[in-house]
């Protein structure tokens, strides 16, 4: 473009010299056969330029043509990009949001079955203790006199009407069965503060039972959904220290150590996490923390 400017300025000069030459006044005996010559370049030269010009702005208009269109075609390309960046966005969420899913939903079938196991024992165990008890009122007519008054150790099954007299001390405790399932059902309705004192029911009457430990892990899932995460990692605790065979043991672990990462903890829940897949590596707990890991970009094993 720079070359052709300077040619188009040479020539525009000379045609201007030649225009002065021309419009310059001549004695009529002195027009001769070179002015004649000379008047016949000027006017070549002139249509030169004329057919120059023309050239020019052909090829400027070609040019700004092409400049526009490589313009419009980076601003298509740049929104291309941009509306396929959205997409993937979107479909990243999408993904991540049914990852969340599957895994709250295989949580849930977990505790599902594990809840039905321990329904299954507990109603065997209620059957066993039914009979017993059958047998007991079936022998006890047999026995023979009744009881004093001044003897606490004896029965007092012998007299009419003893049984409605007499209150059991298993009447005032709430039943095992119905309570844990009432506090499950409260917990699932977000009925936080009635679950908990349900669930402390359980652990206070019933310590050694297997349902203790599944009470004690709601209690940290209902502190670790109120976000009081100190009181979840402590109610964890229990259920890892006193409870350590219950079902709920890699569930409390896993989220033992998302609730220290979630209180600036990284370190400390890191190592609980890998803790988890090493204790129980085929589990799906186990599997979310593997998850976890790769989503905080920290290797599941650091000697490698």
């Amino acid at each position: 473009m720079r070359i052709a400017r300077n040619y188009w300025n040479r020539t525009l000069a000379a045609a201007a010299v030649a225009l002065v030459v021309c419009g310059m006044p001549v004695r009529a005996h002195a027009v001769s056969k070179e002015m004649v010559q000379l008047q016949t370049q000027v006017q070549q030269l002139l249509d030169m330029v004329q057919r120059l010009q023309s050239t020019m702005d052909t090829r400027f208009a070609v040019l700004q043509n092409l400049a526009q269109q490589t313009a419009d075609q980076a601003t298509q390309m740049s929104a291309t990009v941009n509306t396929l960046q959205r997409k993937l966005d979107t479909q990243n969420e999408a993904l991540s949001g049914k990852l969340d899913t599957s895994s709250g939903q295989v949580q849930s079938l977990n505790d599902s079955v594990d809840e039905l196991k321990t329904r299954i024992d507990k109603l065997q165990k209620s059957v066993q203790d039914l009979q017993s008890q059958l047998q007991n009122i079936q022998q006890q007519p047999q026995t023979g006199a009744p009881a004093t008054p001044g003897d606490s150790s004896a029965p007092n099954m012998g007299a009419p009407g003893a049984v409605g007299q007499s209150p059991s001390p298993v009447s005032q405790t709430p039943p095992l069965e119905q309570t844990y399932q009432a506090a499950l059902s409260d917990f699932n309705a977000a009925k936080y503060t009635l679950a908990t004192g349900e669930f402390q029911d359980v652990i206070h009457y019933y310590p050694l039972d297997p349902m203790a430990g599944g009470a004690q892990f709601y209690l940290g899932e209902i502190a670790y959904r109120q976000k009081n995460y100190d009181d979840a990692i402590k109610a964890y605790n229990l259920v890892l220290e006193q409870f350590s065979g219950s079902p709920k043991a890699a569930a409390a672990q896993l989220h033992k150590g998302f609730a220290l990462i979630a209180t600036n903890k990284r370190d400390a829940g890191t190592h609980e996490l890998r803790s988890l897949i090493q204790r129980h590596p085929q589990t799906p707990e186990a599997q979310q923390a593997r998850e976890k890991l790769n989503g905080m970009g920290v290797r599941i094993n650091p000697s490698r």
